[in-house]
């Protein structure tokens, strides 16, 4: 997967902004980054397009700062002079992605049929945006679309909100979302880029899906445990289920066979991507214990504990 598409997966979330006046562009740029996805799709469907690319690109240069709405080959000049780190286009030209590969800009074309993916293999693309993905068939179109394209994937653009995007990141053929309802063009024009960061973090957070698994404690035996799982179960009619190293009470109570994780326990914390989880909470300055990770058959990260103990319990995240 090319770098910068594989650093877009891990953010989850590419905010589309329109943007009519250069000098937002940084304000908006910062508020992104605050809130917590430090990548845009600037759009040229406005004259100041450029300008704002060069600027976020100048300010920010870590910034994952793209071009969309690209239709012509002087804008991709423009997109790349300004200082684009990809383009996307909302339909599948292949003379502009010719362009694109020539000057070495990773582009993301849009198709919503299969022989738009069939195009797109034929230059060697592998991911490509499917728009506008809720008026073309969402997620079973993409579905029903990848099963006879197994390496393809796709960033899905178009009637993307909260109520959906962990419907569609789910699925492992898509690395990310375009989306825009967290950079409204009325808040960018009012200036309210306190409440840009606000929404930008809501969105992290819905994708992230925070919730409580499980809490464990720490016993010195076996013996130990059971007995006192027997006692809730006793008291509450919550079902206690010996394990090789813990016995649960329910879903929500482990009790361990014997010290483990934290001083006095664990918590186990629910996300919908421990990878993407990492990523934004490392942003935040949380630090991980990377010996503690487990992965999935396919390399994927599914467990993780942080470096750090809170109020004497240990945490991870799961999925």
């Amino acid at each position: 997967m090319n770098d910068i598409i594989q650093e877009l997966s891990k953010i989850g979330i590419v905010p589309v902004i329109k943007i009519d006046n250069a000098e937002d562009a940084k304000p908006l740029a910062k508020a992104l980054i605050d809130g917590g996805l430090p990548c845009a799709e600037v759009t040229f469907r406005t004259a100041c397009a450029k300008e704002a690319i060069a600027i976020i690109a100048k300010e920010y240069p870590d910034m994952i700062v793209g071009a969309g709405t690209v239709l012509t080959k002087a804008q991709v000049d423009d997109a790349i002079e300004a200082g684009a780190k990809f383009i996307v286009s909302p339909g599948f030209n292949p003379e502009i992605v010719k362009y694109c590969q020539a000057k070495g800009c990773p582009i993301i074309p849009g198709i919503n049929n299969p022989s738009g993916i069939e195009a797109a293999l034929e230059l060697g693309l592998k991911t490509v945006k499917f728009f506008p993905a809720e008026q073309s068939g969402g997620l079973p179109m993409i579905k029903a679309m990848s099963a006879p394209y197994g390496g393809v994937t796709f960033m899905p653009t178009g009637g993307v909100s909260p109520a959906n995007v962990n419907d569609y990141l789910a699925f492992n053929k898509i690395v990310c979302c375009g989306g825009s309802w967290m950079v409204k063009p009325d808040m960018i024009a009012a200036g309210d880029f306190e409440g840009i960061t606000k929404l930008v973090r809501q969105a992290v957070d819905t994708m992230l899906g925070f919730k409580f698994k499980h809490f464990a404690i720490n016993k010195d035996s076996k013996e130990d445990a059971v007995r006192d799982a027997s006692k809730i179960e006793s008291i509450f009619t919550i079902p206690a289920k010996v394990g090789n190293s813990s016995t649960f009470v329910g879903s929500e109570i482990e009790i361990m066979h014997s010290q483990g994780r934290g001083a006095h326990g664990h918590v186990g914390i629910q996300t919908n991507s421990v990878e993407r989880a990492v990523y934004h909470l490392e942003r935040r300055g949380i630090k991980f214990d990377y010996d503690s990770a487990r992965y999935d058959k396919n390399g994927k990260m599914t467990f993780i504990y942080l470096a750090e103990e809170i109020g004497g319990f240990g945490f991870h995240i799961c999925m």
